[in-house]
């Protein structure tokens, strides 16, 4: 890899898993990136967050997507940068950007497994992480 990728703060790594998901089945849904935005706005994770970012974190998420080991490169810049007290944080924004569509798909489901795997999330928080998204994210 030629360039080093740039470190990031914790929200930026919050932000890019949401993005990775997003882009795990190699299509960014408009429901996908509505759901990032809401998020962004809303949750108090991003209080003070330079929205401005977004597009330069999604930029290094995209171009570690294009590396033979950029996934193994966007986790150890996530790791390195978020508080292990916001992996379950990490892991519950990342559900609820997969299910915004109203659909899950093998990619993401299985991006949603690595994540799981990378960041040590508990078996049942995990299971009480995916409920609560579904459960937000029904329709009539």
């Amino acid at each position: 890899m030629p360039d080093t990728p740039p470190s990031m703060t914790a929200q930026d790594a919050l932000l890019a898993i949401m993005v990775a998901v997003s882009a795990s089945d190699e299509n960014v849904r408009t429901s996908e990136l509505v759901a990032i935005q809401r998020i962004v706005n809303h949750l108090p994770v991003f209080a003070n967050y330079d929205a401005d970012r977004f597009e330069r974190i999604a930029r290094v998420v995209f171009d570690l997507f294009e590396e033979e080991d950029g996934l193994d490169a966007l986790f150890g810049l996530v790791q390195e940068a978020l508080p292990e007290k916001l992996f379950e944080t990490a892991y519950a924004l990342a559900c609820d950007v997969a299910a915004a569509d109203g659909m899950l798909y093998e990619e993401e489901l299985q991006f949603l497994q690595e994540i799981r795997d990378e960041l040590a999330i508990d078996r049942l928080h995990a299971a009480a992480i995916e409920r609560g998204a579904r459960a937000r994210h029904m329709t009539m």
